[in-house]
């Protein structure tokens, strides 16, 4: 009779592993080991636990001998406390006469069938456990040493499975990242559009690491902007503009390295209502950095399934995706900075060219005219036409003085000559007696000359601001500032007037766009303080 028995098992196992090589998917092979565990042991019931990647819980749970409307009836599948958790901390295997009896039982969910008799065997490979095989109710009593042996063997042929199941999942995944790393590479090289790049940053990396949700951040003065969006919501979010020091997302731009929060709520930098305006339970927050200098944050929340925390590879795999995303932040900026210094250069170069004329010929032309004028004034007979002839004269005087007026503001020729304080000496001296309002000018370059480029730039930004006070301040007195330091140049333009409230006004009807383009040529920092009534200060400072 045992040696039928033994027969018998053997006989199991050979079928099983015939069907293995058979069966394709990695739920299949397990159905197959739990069906033939639950055949060669005589057991009314068995399942196949596998181990999440973490080894805290169950991943995978299939089962034997309970059909779908009893499934139903007894709800989520085990996660691996009680007796299953027994196994995935202590992998031996594991017999028991009553599961009930057992001290570390957490006994059963309503509508569970009974379950008595107990073996719990590990599903090893090198060491290394992948999860267990739960055998119960064994016809004719308890589970021997032999049940423990055969299971033994369809655990280590589970082993095997799982261990190919995943080591193909990895390579799949890597094959999958690596064709994504290269579509966004060559992407960087073809595609100009930042937006186009971004977004398909975000697209790949949520598909990648199954997230909800993958965002881009970008710095635009103080604030972040969600320049590029993937998943749940997405198009709502692009555009979201938020504070930078209030955020999570701020806070790790602003340290530059990366964070996994596995619970958003329990940061304390995480700004609450955002997160529940997202829906957002976790989180990946990893800076995007060119030469160390972080330019922007890509922010991934809530992995789909279960679990909704993100692992280490998860973040790996997102910072890798973040130094392609920063390099081509980097490059558009980088292209967009250098159209804009050849614009300006082109602005500048015309701008000479057209002062030199007025100021060569024009004013030459109407220098001769009024000498002909004279010559025509000597030999006029009568008042009337001595007249006309005073009132050309003057007509002339004051074009002459315009055009030589037009000149200095196109391009003083103090600027190239004696540099940046001796045009601001002219420029103020210009502006007060033309205006009526006093400014006082005090600088610390003394006879030093800053590079030509940014001593242009100073020189048109306090032309600007002089510019906007006659028309919008009201101001009785202006101050301004040039400050030499060790490795940066500092300029404050301060006046008294009404002021204005600086989120309320376009920026481009003050020109203060132009201002910060000129000074983000040189990585410099505009800051800009104001409120109604109380004047306007406006601060540059642009490193060396």
């Amino acid at each position: 009779m045992a040696a039928q028995t033994e027969s018998h098992r053997l006989r199991a196992l050979l079928e099983t592993g015939i069907a293995l090589n058979s069966e394709l998917t990695l739920d299949g092979v397990l159905e197959r080991i739990a069906e033939a565990a639950a055949r060669v042991t005589g057991a009314r019931y068995a399942a196949l636990g596998v181990i999440d990647r973490a080894g805290t819980g169950l991943e995978r749970f299939i089962t034997h001998g309970i059909d779908a409307a009893q499934h139903a009836l007894i709800g989520d599948l085990p996660r691996g406390r009680g007796i299953l958790g027994v196994l995935i901390r202590d992998a031996r295997p594991l017999r028991l006469h009553e599961l009930s009896e057992d001290p570390r039982s957490v006994g059963f969910p309503p509508n569970h069938p009974p379950m008595h008799s107990f073996l719990g065997v590990p599903i090893l490979l090198r060491g290394v456990a992948y999860g267990n095989l739960y055998l119960t109710e064994k016809e004719g009593g308890d589970f021997t040493e032999e049940d423990e042996e055969v299971v033994t063997l369809l655990a280590a042929q589970a082993a095997v499975a799982i261990e190919n199941a995943r080591l193909y999942q990895s390579a799949t995944e890597w094959s999958h990242q690596l064709e994504s790393l290269n579509e966004i590479g060559g992407a960087l090289v073809t595609e100009l559009d930042l937006t186009r790049l971004l977004e398909l940053v975000t697209q790949r990396l949520r598909e990648l690491i199954n997230a909800r949700l993958v965002t881009i951040a970008l710095p635009v003065g103080e604030e972040l902007r969600i320049e590029a969006a993937d998943g749940e919501g997405a198009a709502s979010f692009v555009g979201l503009v938020f504070p930078q020091g209030d955020s999570k997302t701020g806070r790790v731009l602003e340290r530059g390295h990366s964070e996994r929060v596995d619970s958003l709520l329990e940061d304390l930098e995480v700004h609450q209502d955002a997160a529940r305006h997202m829906g957002a339970r976790t989180g990946l927050y990893v800076p995007l950095v060119v030469r160390d200098e972080p330019m922007g944050v890509l922010v991934a929340h809530d992995k789909l399934g279960a679990d909704q925390r993100f692992d280490s590879a998860d973040l790996r795999l997102a910072e890798q995706f973040a130094v392609r995303a920063a390099v081509a932040v980097d490059l558009s900026r980088r292209v967009a900075r250098d159209a804009l210094r050849r614009v300006v250069k082109g602005q500048e170069l015309e701008r000479r060219r057209l002062a030199r004329e007025l100021h060569d010929e024009t004013g030459q032309a109407l220098t001769s005219i009024l000498l002909g004028l004279r010559a025509v004034e000597e030999t006029a007979a009568g008042d009337g036409a001595k007249k006309s002839i005073s009132d050309v004269r003057e007509l002339v005087v004051t074009t002459l003085q315009d055009v030589r007026k037009l000149a200095v503001q196109l391009r003083p020729k103090a600027l190239d000559d004696f540099g940046l304080v001796a045009a601001l000496e002219r420029l103020v001296q210009t502006f007060a007696e033309g205006t009526g309002i006093s400014v006082d000018l005090e600088t610390q370059l003394h006879d030093e000359r800053l590079p030509e480029e940014l001593e242009t730039s100073f020189y048109r930004i306090v032309q600007e601001a002089l510019t906007n006070i006659v028309k919008h301040a009201e101001a009785q007195h202006v101050s301004v500032l040039l400050v030499r330091r060790e490795s940066s140049v500092t300029l404050v333009v301060e006046d008294d007037g009404q002021g204005f409230d600086p989120s309320a006004t376009r920026e481009d009807g003050l020109g203060l766009l132009g201002m910060r383009e000129r000074v983000e040529l040189h990585d410099g920092k505009l800051t800009i303080e104001a409120s109604p009534q109380r004047g306007t200060t406006l601060v540059v400072e642009v490193p060396l």
